[in-house]
């Protein structure tokens, strides 16, 4: 019996789901429900601060996305709560199928994060590699209010220049975008392609082969001069003072945008926009959530 292509196409395609709702009450901020379709999961939330802030780890046991994979993540904060989400290891979009019989290529990846009056939340997953060849698409949507407070960062890898892999051949698009009360106030999508050029050109990433954003929402921290709270200007003053000590400044840049602090990396290194990304973390978290940086124990490991 001669398989259909619809069935061949449903069996190659692996979407996923995953939907994680916290609360905050009298014993601290505690992952409420869990809802899962596929290869996606968290083990438990982990309180190595304390009862009051969630450690999220975030497994998806491939350890990569292939053609016809969906992602979709959903993480909602309920008022008050706090959460740091993060991913055991690298993402990696692999090479896209070219069997043109199957019908697929497209890799696709959704992150929706829903953080309420009060609530905070810090995404900080590891870097995403883009294999030479990959089809893929990522999105990360950020709905905040205006009393709730956001950090977050996504690091995109485009090849593996360190193993003479470039990325020469596919597609890769991210999309990221910052709603505040159903409002958009920003929205960042480059779309890079063997044949357009963004790779090489000085308006693209100009041969480096590492993109990264970091995004800081706090308005009530860092946008109004009380006694204890630096301004925003301050607060970036301080940041590129720090940029400046470690000889970064042709990879980093800071904005201010209406409150949106977006702060950009362009270089050759994960790990040395990581270490940046870090040093910036240690003076932005204690204004934001009023705690020392802790990283996840996982990051050691």
């Amino acid at each position: 019996m001669i398989q259909s292509t619809t069935a061949v196409v449903n069996s190659r395609q692996w979407v996923a789901n995953l939907t994680l709702d916290f609360s905050f009450n009298s014993l601290g901020t505690q992952l409420r429900r869990t809802r899962r379709n596929g290869p996606l999961t968290v083990q438990k939330a982990f309180y190595p601060e304390g009862q009051d802030c969630a450690h999220i780890y975030l497994l998806h046991p491939p350890a990569g996305i292939v053609s016809g994979d969906e992602l979709h993540v959903e993480i909602n904060l309920a008022d008050n709560a706090h959460t740091l989400i993060t991913t055991p290891g690298a993402n990696r979009f692999y090479r896209a199928r070219e069997d043109a019989n199957i019908g697929i290529s497209k890799q696709v990846q959704v992150t929706t994060l829903n953080v309420n009056n009060g609530a905070k939340c810090e995404n900080f997953p590891q870097e995403t590699i883009i294999y030479n060849g990959a089809d893929g698409f990522n999105t990360v949507d950020i709905h905040l209010t205006e009393q709730s407070v956001y950090l977050g960062w996504d690091i995109t890898c485009m090849g593996l220049p360190s193993s003479n892999e470039l990325f020469t051949l596919g597609q890769y698009t991210q999309l990221n975008r910052v709603f505040i009360d159903n409002t958009l106030i920003y929205h960042d999508r480059i779309a890079i392609s063997a044949s357009n050029n963004l790779l090489h050109h000085p308006a693209g990433l100009a041969g480096n082969s590492v993109f990264a954003t970091f995004l800081i929402y706090a308005p009530q921290q860092l946008n109004h001069n009380q006694d204890q709270s630096p301004s925003s200007k301050i607060v970036v003053a301080n940041m590129r003072a720090i940029i400046n000590e470690q000889q970064a400044q042709q990879h980093i840049s800071i904005t201010d945008i209406d409150g949106l602090l977006v702060i950009r990396y362009i270089g050759h290194q994960a790990q040395q926009c990581k270490k940046l990304f870090l040093l910036l973390w240690q003076v932005l978290r204690p204004l934001t959530v009023d705690k020392k940086a802790t990283q996840p124990r996982i990051w050691y490991t």
